[in-house]
């Protein structure tokens, strides 16, 4: 059979890995020990990719990985949390529930330990959380008052959608409620008017934070990994809202569009993303291909690909050069006991002080940061699935 370029490619990296990076990585990760029993949104995230490792392999090694990392956060008897902060709203308390919910699909025949935690973050999230007066979530309360962050949409997004869709799937009020949250920062964060069609870091509906746009309220700046998570949210969002309502076809629009933006922001040299992706900072000093934001891009290209949400002949070539890239710059083949290590992703990114140019870049980068290691091995496990289904 002839090769075509992509599917040269896609052969030439189905042999240069040594192992899975799935699962390479999954394992050199819980070998360091590092990972924190904790329900904080890192640790989360690196969860729910242990959690795509394991619906892929069907090993019991990453199940039980899972149980032992989460069953330590709930109590034994009735499945409340340990140490829960009542005084603290905020929407990065919620994505632990994703996690929760794959041990609950997995041991039905407990008794509703699981589920429990399930309803008491759905309803922290529903009667809790506190609104802007169109209805969008407060990203955190008291800190960020009247602000809606693209990171929230990840967090609280998938959970309250995979929650509705198991437990409660005609109840429209839901629905409603989770198109309403996407549908408030695609009309103040989408930067329609311009040429690159992405989204700013966050808005305040207030229009009272230091860096709000007096109009849209919107933040100055496209920072990588807020749009990254955002951009995930729409995928995973999608794979749970049911196509009878609406909104759904709404989604499915607003994941094209983004996907077309990234797809052309994509830098020709590198095959990566910048970490300020505004086109009047591209390639100034300070500014990089960062590596957390790449991977998010990646993942959620190649799943819109199998979910027939996206053109395979226009992504999967975006998809298949970034994920190339970051298995050459990113992936480091130098932990101990033949493990790996992940590079370039930077710590954190927030809109707490003026959220200009000079904070994002000023922030550094930290080795094995799980907020870079999930999204890398949730892309790998989407990579590996069209490398099997070509026979590769």
């Amino acid at each position: 059979m002839r090769l075509t370029p992509i599917l040269t490619t896609l052969a030439g990296l189905a042999t240069a890995a040594e192992k899975p990076y799935s699962t390479w990585l999954t394992d050199s990760i819980i070998s360091y020990n590092i990972v924190p029993k904790t329900r904080w949104y890192t640790e989360a995230t690196f969860y729910y990719a242990v959690e795509a490792v394991h619906n892929r392999t069907s090993s019991p090694t990453y199940l039980s990985y899972l149980t032992s990392q989460l069953d330590p956060l709930l109590h034994p008897g009735n499945g409340s949390f340990v140490s829960w902060d009542y005084a603290d709203h905020q929407l990065d308390n919620l994505r632990i529930g994703s996690p929760l919910l794959h041990l609950h699909t997995r041991f039905p025949s407990l008794p509703r330990r699981y589920r429990r935690a399930l309803d008491f973050l759905h309803d922290r999230l529903l009667r809790h959380q506190k609104r802007t007066p169109s209805g969008g979530f407060w990203h955190k309360d008291p800190k960020y008052p009247h602000q809606m962050w693209l990171d929230g949409l990840f967090m609280a997004g998938p959970f309250s959608a995979a929650y509705a869709a198991l437990f409660d799937p005609t109840n429209t009020t839901l629905w409603d409620n989770i198109l309403l949250q996407f549908r408030l920062v695609e009309d103040h964060c989408r930067n329609r008017t311009g040429a690159n069609n992405l989204l700013k870091h966050g808005y305040d509906e207030s229009r009272r934070a230091v860096w709000a746009d007096p109009v849209t309220g919107a933040s100055p700046l496209v920072w990588i990994r807020a749009q990254g998570w955002y951009f995930m949210a729409l995928v995973d969002v999608l794979e749970w809202f049911p196509p009878w309502h609406a909104g759904h076809g709404m989604l499915t629009r607003w994941f094209g569009e983004l996907a077309a933006a990234v797809r052309r922001e994509q830098d020709r040299e590198s095959g990566g993303w910048w970490l300020v992706m505004d086109e009047e900072y591209k390639g100034r000093e300070g500014n990089y291909i960062e590596s957390s934001g790449t991977a998010m891009y990646t993942y959620g290209m190649l799943k819109g690909i199998r979910k027939g949400l996206l053109a395979e002949g226009e992504y999967l070539p975006v998809a298949a050069r970034a994920y190339r890239m970051m298995t050459e710059r990113f992936v480091a083949r130098n932990g101990t006991g033949g493990g790996i290590n992940w590079e370039g992703t930077v710590r954190v990114g927030s809109l707490d002080g003026k959220g200009d140019y000079e904070y994002y870049i000023g922030i550094n980068k930290v080795e094995n940061d799980l907020k870079g290691v999930g999204p890398f091995i949730l892309a790998s496990v989407e990579w590996e699935r069209h490398l099997e289904e070509r026979g590769l």
